[in-house]
Formats: structure tokens, sequence, C-alpha cells
């Protein structure tokens, strides 16, 4: 899966408040700030499940902090009774009015600390939270994650597909020609795939991945991971698909789906990573300029190598 894309926040006019002037938010091109001033956001990982799993930490950190912002706080609020934190939640999605955003920032500024939470596992990971952690280090405020689990990474680990390389594409379209297209740019890539998928269109989406990818591609599904009915499946596609047309409660909860990459792809190299490393090379060594794009593009290394070679005989 590709690289998650983050878009920066521009410069945002300053929030009237009743604060010192020299508090507010200006655009980050003027703004005068000690950083030493301005309080902190912790980006904190809770449970996916099992409550067990909430690091010592996290509570820690939940009961220090000034405000806890959160995707639902009435979901948050059933987490954080339990661990007896009480501390005031103020609802944040990225697709929410701008407003809240600029009034956590401003409360940074101020010199409060606050926690960003999701619904369960690690914020940002295909969930709300990028918007605001991007302005809040615009504008020069400490962001600090406290790490904990994550369902992407957890289903990858015991999904016994190759994890020195994969890539995350959090959920596919819900459209079937819009999820086909995705999956087609994917077709040809060697890195394991990991992506969620609702219960509702899981089936929908493993016929996709057979008319896509094929039949034998080897695959893996986890889930209500840490849960009363935790479940794995492993095989190709095809038993996949199998196994979760013939139990409707595969069909139910939370579900990650991981699939093996093409073990015979040639993984096309990029108009953006010719181009970048037919530069590089005219300043670095051959080894040097592949080794770089590579990091750069997420490319094969030997592929580049082996490009920047033949671009360098022309």
């Amino acid at each position: 899966m590709g690289a998650l894309k983050v878009s920066v926040v521009g410069a945002q006019p300053p929030i009237k408040a009743k604060m010192h002037p020299a508090k507010a938010i200006k655009p980050r091109a003027f703004l005068v700030m000690n950083s030493n001033q301005s309080g902190t956001l912790y980006i904190v990982a809770t449970p996916i499940g099992n409550l067990g799993d909430m690091v010592p930490r996290a509570v820690e950190t939940l009961q220090s902090v000034s405000v806890i912002a959160c995707e639902d706080t009435r979901h948050s609020k059933k987490l954080l009774g339990h661990f007896s934190i009480d501390k005031p939640c103020i609802a944040y999605h990225d697709h929410a009015d701008k407003k809240s955003s600029y009034k956590l920032i401003q409360r940074l500024l101020n010199g409060e600390d606050i926690a960003l939470i999701s619904d369960a596992g690690t914020p940002l990971i295909s969930d709300p939270g990028y918007r605001l952690v991007s302005e809040a280090r615009g504008q020069g405020v400490s962001v600090v994650p406290i790490p904990g689990a994550c369902a992407a990474i957890s289903a990858l680990s015991v999904s016994g597909l190759p994890t020195d390389s994969f890539r995350f594409i959090g959920f596919l379209p819900a459209k079937t020609s819009q999820r086909k297209t995705a999956l087609g740019e994917l077709k040809t890539g060697a890195q394991t795939m990991v992506c969620y998928e609702a219960p509702h269109r899981v089936i929908e989406t493993i016929t996709d991945m057979i008319e896509i990818f094929g039949t034998d591609r080897p695959s893996f599904m986890a889930r209500e991971m840490t849960k009363k009915f935790e479940t794995y499946l492993h095989g190709t596609l095809e038993e996949l698909l199998q196994q979760v047309s013939v139990d409707i409660n595969q069909q139910r909860g939370e579900i990650v789906l991981v699939v093996g990459g093409d073990i015979n792809s040639s993984e096309v190299i990029s108009a953006e990573a010719e181009r970048i490393i037919g530069l590089l090379i005219k300043e670095l060594p051959l080894t040097k300029a592949a080794s770089i794009t590579a990091k750069i593009t997420g490319g094969d290394k030997k592929q580049l190598y082996n490009l920047a070679l033949s671009l360098q005989n022309k």
C-alpha cells in the first residue's frame, strides 16, 4: 500500500479569544514563540479491544493533561472511566469545523498539555488527527507519541507473510469500481499489503482481490483482535473467500486483511524515481544515488542502481 499522504494545513487567521494578544495564533511565517512556553500534544494509543493492553504510560499521560481530544467522546469516556481518568473531553475530527483544531492549538500555545486519542488503537493510523499534528508542528508545538496497540501492525506481525516491507492503505474504496482501480494499482507490487475492511464488505473485497490478483495470492485475515471472538484465517485468497463465505461470524466485527505481494513483480520504476536518480547521479556515486532515491520513493535499490547505470552510459 502506498505511504499515507498528509496534507499540511495552510496558515490560518488569528482566533478571536479572550487572552493576551501575544498568544493569538498568527500565520506561521510571522509567529514568534518560545517553544518552552507551549504545552505538549501527546498522541496516545489505546487498546483495540482488550483493556489489559493499555500501557501504564498512556494512563499516566491521560491523567496529567488538561484536556483529551477524542474521535468520539461517548466511546472514549467508557475507556477513561475504566481507568479512573477524569479529564475534560473534546470531540475532534479532521473533517469537523476548522475552529476545533484552532482552539486546541490555541490552548497548546497557552501552555496546556493535550492528549489525542482515537476510538481504538494508534491515532492517525487511518484515523483522525493528522491535520492537528501538522498544524501543531507548524506552530512550534512539541508533539510526542505514547506508543501502544495498532491493529495493522498487530495483524501483520502474526500473518506469516513478509514483514520487511509492506504497504498500509487503510480502507479500500467502498464503491466496487473505485476499489478495483485501487487494487489494480497494487497488483504488481512486491510488498505485503495491509488494509482495514468493514465486515459487510469483506466478501466483496476478497472477491475483487481474486479478480485482480488471482486466486493463489497468499492472504490472512484477522478479526476482532484481542477481543472475545478473536479469529485468524489464512490461505490463498480463494481459500480465504471460502472460509469467510461459509461462516457468517467471519463477516462481523473489526477486520484486517493482509495479502502477500507479487513475487514475480519487477516493481516498475516510477517517473518520479527516474527523475530523482537522474539528478542525483550528476552529483553522487551511483550506489549512493540509488540508495537515496530508494529511501525517498520506496523503490528497490538494486533496480534503481541498474537504472542509474543505464542512465550514466547513455
